[in-house]
This record gives C-alpha cells, structure tokens and sequence, in this order.
C-alpha cells in the first residue's frame, strides 16, 4: 500500500513510514502515522508534572531576571564611576539578550529604558543585543528536536498534533512552503509563502505582540517550522529590530521617551 520509503524514528511502536498520500490502515493494522498510542496516563503524569516544576523554575528565574535588571536600571543614574558605569550596562545588555529570547516576555522594555537613560549612545548596542537575543530564539525553534515534541504531545494526549508532526518532519523547507500553500484558500497560500518574511518583520514591531509570543515566541515558531531559511531570517531580524534604535541614534531619545 506504500511505495518503498525510508522510515522516521521517533516514534512509540518503532520505525515508521515516511508520510506518503495517507490511506486507511489494513484491518487489524496499525499505523503509527495515523494512530499514535500514548503511553500510561501515570507516566504522562509524572512527565507532565516533572515538565511543569522545570518550567515554573524558569519562569522564577526569568522573574529573578527582571527585578535584578530593573533594580539595574535604577542604580545607573546614581553611579558616578565611568568603571561600574560601563559593569552595570554591559550586565544589562547581557541579560536583556536572554530575556528578548524568552517567548511571553516583554524584554523590550529594558532595552528602551536603557536608551531612554542613556540616549543616543547606547542605541547601537540596545540593537546588537536586540538581534543576537532573536537570533537565539530562531534557531533554539530550529534546532529543538521534533521527537521531543512527539513526546509531550503524546503525554498530553494531542494525538492530531503528533500525526502532524509525523507527517511534516521528513518533509523539505520547499515541501512545506508547497504544503503551506495548499492549505490556504485562494491567493492567501500564494501571498502567505511570498511573503512570509515580511510577515515576520510586521510581527515583530507590532505593539503588545507579547500576547502572541513577544519577538522570542515568534523567532521560535519560525525556527520550528523549518519555513524560514536561516541566512534569509538572521537578515530579516537585523532589519526588522533596526528602525527603533536607529531613530533614537540620529533623533536621540525624546522620540521614544513617555
């Protein structure tokens, strides 16, 4: 019923079929493609519990974060010593890095403060640190294993997640523009590939885009997708941060200043 096709790992019952035109499973067969089996709820549990204590161990660490930065920013107008001056904004720009890569977190906020405070001289750096920290995000998503997705969706039961998975991780990047495309309706599919790095530029200067994910979710999702190229993205992110910090350069910082 499938033509000779190389098998993907990853899966719960062993090596699997490559995705071809999906067609129903013999009587009394099973496919793991079409019908991935989770493992015991107490396993999923424990998983999912041991999951949860890492991320709300993150999410202290990056609240640690913000109040160490924050309580940063609030020292540098009382140091007086060009020393511990240049100390407090490199460990600024440092951890604004790690937090612009966390998706939900609205690192940005330091890096304007921080141009705010420090005007037009701090800028090139606030846009360096702006594109390294989405650049960290792009490729965590790329390079984030799709077995390790696999199994979380298999642990919270996300069964049609898991066929998708199943389904897109042998596929090309031109494979999945193609399939991109004739999901779509009409034109949409055709505007949708074109365009998709301007897309993500868009999204990226939108305001309060920390609800779909802030920069970092954004840059990750590209990354996981395997739609963006990694040259075409590091590009589009150094554009698309570019426009704030180049204006607070040559205009200084009253454009942005509340």
């Amino acid at each position: 019923m499938f033509s000779a096709q190389r098998p993907i790992t990853g899966c719960p019952h062993g090596p699997m079929p490559a995705p071809g035109p999906i067609r129903a499973a013999p009587r009394g067969g099973d496919l793991c493609v079409i019908q991935p089996t989770p493992p015991p709820l107490r396993f999923s549990a424990l998983r999912i519990a041991l999951r949860l204590a890492v991320l709300f161990a993150i999410g202290y660490g990056i609240h640690l974060l913000l109040g160490v930065a924050m309580g940063l920013v609030n020292t540098l107008p009382q140091t007086a010593q060009s020393g511990a001056r240049v100390g407090l904004i490199v460990a600024m720009l440092v951890i604004y890095t790690v937090l612009i890569a966390v998706p939900f977190v609205p690192g940005i906020e330091i890096g304007v403060t921080l141009m705010i405070l420090r005007g037009a001289e701090i800028a090139p750096a606030v846009y360096i640190a702006t594109a390294l920290g989405l650049t960290l995000a792009y490729f965590s998503g790329r390079f984030l294993p799709y077995a390790t997705l696999h199994r979380i969706f298999l642990d919270l039961r996300l069964l049609k997640a898991c066929e998708l998975l199943t389904r897109i991780q042998p596929l090309t990047q031109e494979q999945r523009l193609d399939l991109l495309r004739a999901k779509l309706p009409g034109a949409m599919g055709d505007w949708a590939v074109r365009f998709r790095y301007g897309a993500i530029a868009l999204l990226l200067n939108i305001p309060g885009n920390a609800v779909i994910g802030g920069g970092g979710g954004i840059c990750m999702i590209a990354g996981l997708s395997h739609l963006f190229s990694a040259r075409a993205m590091v590009l589009t992110i150094a554009v698309a941060v570019a426009p704030v910090p180049l204006a607070v350069w040559i205009f200084g910082p009253s454009l942005i200043a509340p």
